[in-house]
């Protein structure tokens, strides 16, 4: 820090001192938002509550008899297929869902009377 001689003391940085401090600033904010885009890149893909609600709907559909076994169908990234198969006398309804760009797999399986 450089005083400054005249009737009133002034105190003042230098400007290698003000641009050290700018580039530690810089470094900081740029840390700081590589670090918050990848929290967020991977808080929207592992984001499934679209096709959880899309397979509940599905479900319902296929409760009601609106829908028929079986059952194909992309939707957004996601390809869903649904069937029906039996093990031992018991009947399974399988709901799969893909998604096509990073291959996560969403499996529920239920259990049928019919």
């Amino acid at each position: 820090m450089v005083v400054l001689k005249s009737k009133y003391k002034i105190k003042g940085s230098t400007l290698m001192e003000t641009l050290v401090a700018t580039v530690i600033i810089v470094i900081i904010f740029m840390i700081a938002s590589i670090t918050l885009n990848n929290l967020f890149s991977i808080t929207i893909k592992n984001n499934t509550q679209s096709i959880d609600n899309y397979l509940n709907e599905l479900k319902y559909k296929h409760q009601n008899n609106m829908l028929q076994l079986p059952y194909q169908e992309y939707y957004e990234n996601w390809l869903i297929n649904i069937s029906k198969f039996e093990d031992g006398n018991i009947n399974y309804i399988e709901y799969e869902a893909i998604n096509i760009e990073t291959n996560k797999t969403i499996l529920i399986v239920n259990e049928t009377s019919n």
